[in-house]
């Protein structure tokens, strides 16, 4: 059974950064691409930062680009994603995702989601 955890959400003042984890179970972890998503209340889930399974390559959405990185960690099964420079329209929850193909990960589709992770920025 697969299973991907986030944390590290929460509360932070606008300008102010945020680590986020996934620690992922139940997947061989450096086989597949990985990625963090987010949706903001009335709005559809749309991705943020995707990882290719070597860490070679990586994807960012526009609006994140400069503040966010993306990063994992194959020994420990763990993708992380540092935020900085936050903005009150960063304010969504954050799902973790895994997929054996970046491509398709980077266009919004997953074979595994988390259970998402809160953060909330405040202005």
């Amino acid at each position: 059974q697969v299973q991907l955890i986030e944390s590290g959400g929460g509360l932070v003042q606008a300008g102010g950064s945020l680590r986020l984890s996934c620690a992922a179970s139940g997947l061989t972890f450096s086989m597949y691409a990985m990625g963090w998503f987010r949706q903001a209340p009335g709005k559809e889930r749309e991705p943020v930062a995707t990882i290719l399974w070597s860490a070679t390559t990586a994807y960012y959405a526009d609006s994140v680009k400069g503040r966010f990185t993306i990063s994992r960690d194959n020994a420990k099964n763990t993708v992380y994603l540092q935020m900085s420079s936050l903005k009150p329209e960063d304010t969504a929850v954050y799902y973790c995702a895994a997929d054996g193909s970046f491509n398709r990960l980077s266009r919004g589709s997953a074979a595994y989601w988390g259970q998402g992770a809160q953060v909330t920025v405040s202005s």
